[in-house]
């Protein structure tokens, strides 16, 4: 049986693709506009918090729309791709281009800005993003030495699972995608894919679990 979300979304890609050939910019603008809220969704999840002292999430919205003015040919040659997922290409590449120039190997001074997470990160690194994501979920302690041993232990633990399921659990959880918009990211079935959430998702509650123990007092 078909999947009538499914469904919907491909219609809805169909209609967006009809109005960018017959309508172009005004219609890209249109559009792009409306998936804002999602698209600075996986700009906050993805972007190393270095760079988020320098470039504001607005900054990267404009940059990314430019970018996707100039390329959107390139989406209209293969309208198989959902238009949302094409985006969400546009951002992360946009966010690779933002982190190569301000935390770059001539950018010592940038990396020296925290003590923690200081190796070169960027936005394809998935255990980062999650291991801050989730720490934030847990009671803060009240050391920072405390902290950076619970971010180092997330970080870990992380690196430990399956990278299709880590990347699932950041899809999924943090950017918020839908299973059909996560599948078609990672070259899945949706059914896979849902089912991948579910083994990565009890995983992540397992790790989360072990990671409270740096909020207990010394000695309980």
């Amino acid at each position: 049986m078909n999947d009538p979300n499914s469904q919907r979304e491909l219609a809805d890609d169909s209609t967006i693709e009809q109005a960018l050939r017959e309508r172009g910019d005004e219609a890209l603008a249109e559009h792009f506009s409306a998936f804002q809220p999602r698209l600075k969704q996986i700009i906050r999840f993805r972007m190393d918090r270095r760079l988020a002292a320098r470039v504001s999430e607005s900054d990267v919205i404009q940059e990314t729309y430019v970018r996707a003015a100039k390329r959107i040919d390139h989406f209209l040659e293969q309208p198989d791709l959902p238009f949302f997922v094409w985006l969400r290409l546009e951002v992360q590449q946009k966010l690779h281009e933002l982190h190569r120039f301000h935390l770059g190997a001539a950018k010592r001074d940038a990396r020296a800005e925290v003590n923690f997470g200081s190796s070169n990160q960027n936005h394809g690194q998935t255990s980062m993003c999650l291991a801050h994501h989730l720490a934030a979920q847990i009671t803060s302690p009240s050391l920072v030495v405390q902290r950076e041993e619970q971010l180092e232990f997330l970080k870990r633990a992380l690196d430990e699972m399956n990278e299709t399921d880590r990347e699932v659990i950041a899809l999924r959880h943090f950017e918020e995608l839908s299973n059909v918009e996560t599948a078609k990211v990672l070259g899945l079935q949706p059914s896979a894919a849902s089912k991948r959430y579910l083994r990565a998702l009890k995983r992540v509650g397992e790790i989360m679990k072990e990671a409270q123990q740096f909020d207990e007092p010394a000695g309980q």
